[in-house]
């Protein structure tokens, strides 16, 4: 009965593939022009059809093609960029049975289709690098990173609460715990489930490991070679320095000519003033999250000794 019900939905999904592939070509075939007179109701009303054949993550890619006429200077460059990827991940779930299982997993994944963990536990003494909500009008999203001191894993647990409601986990940034981890399928996936714990959390001052600005770079173009629609990786930077770039800001390297500029989400965050006077001109390690966007952070520590700041 579950093979049936999964063979069910996998049709519908299909279907909805194949109508999200038709919308895009209409729009393709008019003009991107098309999208901007359209207006939002055109992609709301795609994202319902997504959710009708219970492609979630569809529908939530067909909601964000909406938003970017009215997202400003640019704006065709960045659509005819989102429907490419939108293109790629309708041909990837009609062609799942030609792809390497792991990518198979994230495709299936990026619709949609829930998951779960299937990998071994891992056991390690994990840091909290940051924890942080994210709301919306149905859903409130806590995203809380790990890192693994002995394996050098960075993992993500996901939690979920009602709208207007704390999720039920949570483990501020600046903790340890001795606890198992159990990662979720899909190639490149950091996504993990928290297993058992062998000791309550405590404080800490032990820190990740960093990587310099170029390393970060070479880290987020080899992820997106396994997950082409991956927004962001995380990654810790080590000796950087906040720095003005015209009306922006970036994090410049103190040993390199090289920067990395901060996302337009990061410049408009009060933790961007709490990173400018934590530094002070001077080094300071910085774990946050890489994207195509740029750099934002959520957790910084000073050159020396000191207690970590939550940027987020």
């Amino acid at each position: 009965a579950a093979r049936g019900r999964a063979e069910r939905r996998a049709e519908r999904i299909s279907a909805g593939a194949v109508e999200l592939e038709q919308r895009l070509t209409d729009l393709l075939r008019t003009g991107l022009a098309s999208a901007e007179q359209a207006g939002y109701g055109l992609w709301e009303e795609t994202a319902a059809r997504m959710v009708d054949a219970q492609a979630p993550g569809l529908a939530a890619r067909a909601r964000e093609l909406g938003a970017i006429p009215s997202s400003g200077p640019g704006w065709p460059v960045r659509l005819l960029e989102e429907c490419a990827l939108l293109h790629l991940l309708d041909q990837a779930w009609l062609r799942r049975e030609r792809l390497p299982d792991d990518l198979a997993a994230t495709v299936r994944s990026r619709v949609g289709l829930p998951a779960a963990p299937d990998g071994p536990p891992l056991r390690d003494h994990w840091l909290v690098l940051a924890q942080y909500d994210t709301t919306d009008p149905k859903l409130t999203t806590r995203r809380i990173w790990l890192y693994g001191t002995a394996s050098g894993r960075t993992s993500l647990l996901l939690s979920y609460g009602a709208a207007g409601r704390a999720p039920e986990l949570a483990l501020p940034m600046g903790l340890a715990l001795d606890a198992e981890v159990s990662a979720f399928p899909g190639v490149g996936q950091l996504r993990a489930s928290l297993g058992e714990q062998f000791a309550a959390p405590s404080p800490t001052t032990e820190r990740p490991q960093g990587v310099t600005t170029a390393q970060a770079a070479v880290h987020y173009g080899e992820a997106l070679r396994h997950d082409p629609w991956l927004d962001s990786v995380p990654v810790t930077l080590d000796r950087v320095i906040p720095t003005p770039d015209g009306d922006s800001w970036q994090l410049a390297d103190t040993d390199a000519d090289l920067a990395l500029p901060l996302t337009p989400t990061a410049r408009s965050r009060p933790g961007l003033w709490r990173l400018v006077a934590l530094s002070g001109g001077a080094p300071v390690k910085v774990f946050g999250e890489l994207g195509h966007r740029g750099f934002t952070p959520l957790t910084a520590w000073p050159e020396g000794a000191g207690e970590p700041v939550s940027l987020c």
